[in-house]
């Protein structure tokens, strides 16, 4: 329920190019993009990157079912938190990229910044809501 009036709101919030986050295919084009080469086109951790990378990718497919707090749920905000770099010290060193600052970089110069912010976040919300639709 939280997540369906988050989701409205960002909807209602947003420009009209941000809001394509609702549509699937714009986080399966983000996602072929930006993660294929490290979680593989399935989303399994098998991209073509993997063989020279000290630290095996996740299995995206994975997610809910491995979700320490409700097992078979989609941790949405986990996964939003971890794309953007929120989560962990990935700035210094980690093994993935912080894509909240790839994103707004991509876009600040091409808009004002409080629609470089909602692109941005429309594309994290995009990716993450491709990746619920992946789960096993």
């Amino acid at each position: 329920m939280n997540r369906t009036i988050a989701a409205l709101l960002t909807v209602a919030l947003t420009p009209a190019t941000a809001c394509l986050a609702q549509d699937a295919s714009v986080g399966a084009s983000l996602y072929t993009q930006y993660c294929s080469t490290c979680h593989g086109s399935d989303g399994r951790g098998a991209g073509p990157l993997t063989e020279i990378m000290t630290e095996k990718p996740a299995d995206l497919t994975k997610l809910a079912a491995n979700n320490p707090s409700e097992s078979g749920v989609f941790p949405m905000l986990k996964v939003i938190h971890i794309i953007d770099g929120r989560t962990g010290l990935r700035a210094h060193g980690g093994p993935m990229p912080t894509y909240g600052n790839i994103f707004m970089a991509e876009v600040e110069d091409e808009m004002e910044e409080m629609g470089a912010v909602l692109e941005t976040r429309g594309r994290i919300l995009s990716l993450a809501m491709y990746l619920e639709t992946i789960q096993d």
